[in-house]
């Protein structure tokens, strides 16, 4: 017997999976998909309606959306991160949060791996050279022993360390939750977010965004770096102030940057995007085949917990 709850799938990516729409429908009846549309906030609350449930990506359930969705009882969650979900709103409405953490910590880390390799042996620059017909012989430096400074330890943050082991590299890491024990066992250094900035070959960040980390990265912390390091943003796009990361770009401040997220999703700022010395993709870090399936099994199973079936 199906159940009849109604779920409104606003996530695109979700939507327009076959495994994950045959899995949900094999359990509830009553679901509604957005294939194609990316959701204003008022559009956003139309189509979640009357639904007792909403299986969100990125799009934004602050208060007002969540106050207008009277009938919710869960806002379950296709990714990783929380900031698009007013927290403090859904324990005040007793609306659940249906959410796992690190479900898509190997795709992510993965990418990560895979932009300092990029970054280090200046991969893409030369590519994106020769297609246009210039012959540059600049290989970069290698990735092994090369000082890596991590900011953010968290599931995405480990992984990160665990694939960079073959390669043999000194690791500076930076959180704001005590791991002194697991820093110890991995040989990894505990340092400032300042030492990290003025002596990692190459940065990566994995934090959320919080008031305490929005631009992080900025005109005073790229100034620490020095002239032939690279940073990478795999977590969220308001980690970086871009306006200061494109004069770094520019003045040949820094020696490039790898990044999958930004402020605007889409990002209309096409002079950032047209940095040579900058690999920019279109936020598919998690978007492996295998992170798209468990991130959205996870949703299920929460949904599943939810309307007890």
């Amino acid at each position: 017997m199906l159940n009849k709850a109604s779920i409104a799938v606003v996530s695109r990516t979700f939507s327009n999976t076959p495994e994950l729409v045959t899995e949900l429908k094999k359990h509830f009846s009553n679901v509604k998909f957005n294939v194609d549309q990316k959701l204003s906030k008022d559009e956003l609350i139309d189509f979640i309606g009357s639904a007792e449930a909403a299986l969100v990506a990125l799009e934004v359930m602050d208060s007002y959306v969540i106050e207008s969705c009277t009938n919710l009882k869960i806002i379950a969650k296709y990714g990783v991160g929380l900031d698009n979900i007013d927290i403090g709103t859904c324990k005040a409405r007793g609306i659940s949060i249906g959410w796992t953490g690190g479900t898509n910590r190997l795709a992510v880390a993965e990418m990560t791996l895979g932009f300092m390799l990029s970054l280090s042996r200046n991969l893409f620059t030369t590519s994106y050279q020769l297609k246009r017909g210039i012959w540059n012989k600049d290989g970069g430096f290698q990735l092994s022993n090369r000082i890596i400074g991590i900011i953010g330890v968290g599931n995405v943050g480990k992984e990160v360390i665990r694939l960079l082991k073959p390669f043999n590299c000194r690791i500076l890491v930076n959180d704001i939750i005590n791991q002194k024990d697991y820093y110890m066992a991995e040989s990894v250094e505990e340092v400032s977010k300042e030492e990290i900035f003025a002596k990692a070959d190459i940065i990566t960040l994995h934090v959320p965004l919080t008031g305490l980390t929005k631009n992080i990265v900025n005109s005073i912390s790229l100034g620490l770096m020095r002239p032939d390091a690279c940073i990478i943003n795999t977590a969220r796009g308001g980690l970086i102030d871009h306006t200061a990361l494109k004069i770094a770009l520019k003045s040949k401040k820094i020696a490039g940057a790898a990044i999958d997220v930004y402020d605007e999703e889409p990002p209309m700022d096409t002079t950032l995007l047209s940095f040579d010395n900058l690999i920019g993709t279109p936020h598919i870090g998690g978007n492996s085949k295998e992170a798209v399936l468990a991130m959205g099994r996870s949703a299920i199973e929460h949904l599943k917990v939810c309307f007890s079936v």
